[in-house]
């Protein structure tokens, strides 16, 4: 008595189908995980260039000592109005010609909207997207009633990519859509009296 024996057939096709599905799964993780890293470079990149400019108008202010009563009104901080940069209907106006202080305002605000980095046609685009700058004083943390030795705030503003946790700094609110989505870097300082 002779047993026959059945061979099997398609058991290696669906080896290779189940491995084929498990490399895809993981081809597709791979390609999520890169998609969030370029994301985190990028939000990266703008948070330094934005630590850059407000670190080159907090510069700008020392620098410019006898004037500073020029930058004290710039940004009201309870409401967050009036801004440098991208232009808006709160934006500051600065006059450009007149004074050392009125100079320093007008080539931050070009820095803020871009003036920098250029593409290849000559347009200005930035290293943020709508970036704003902000200059405040706090006059109740003066010290003796001396003008001009209070704390100054220098914010620089942009649009992240991502919405996470919303600032608490005022500096352009309510332009961004989603307040999760504006991102902010500031510095605040104060002038330390030499006399």
């Amino acid at each position: 008595m002779t047993v026959r024996r059945k061979n099997q057939s398609g058991a290696s096709l669906i080896e290779v189908l189940v491995s084929m599905l498990i490399v895809a799964v993981g081809v597709l993780g791979l390609a999520a995980l890169q998609a969030r890293a370029m994301n985190a470079e990028f939000e990266s990149y703008q948070r330094s260039q934005a630590i850059l400019l407000a670190n080159d108008m907090v510069e700008r202010l020392r620098m410019n000592r006898t004037a500073m009563g020029s930058f004290k009104n710039i940004t009201d901080p309870a409401t967050g109005v009036s801004y440098l940069g991208t232009a808006g209907d709160d934006s500051y106006v600065v006059d450009c010609t007149s004074t050392q202080a009125g100079k320093d305002l007008c080539a931050w605000s070009l820095l803020l909207q871009g003036s920098a980095e250029t593409n290849s046609g000559g347009s200005k685009i930035g290293a943020m997207a709508g970036a704003r700058g902000c200059i405040s004083y706090d006059p109740a943390t003066e010290i003796s009633g001396v003008v001009d030795s209070g704390l100054f705030t220098v914010s620089v503003v942009w649009q992240g990519t991502q919405e996470t946790l919303a600032s608490s700094t005022n500096c352009a609110n309510g332009l961004y859509g989603s307040e999760a989505r504006r991102r902010v870097v500031s510095m605040s300082f104060r002038l330390g009296r030499l006399s």
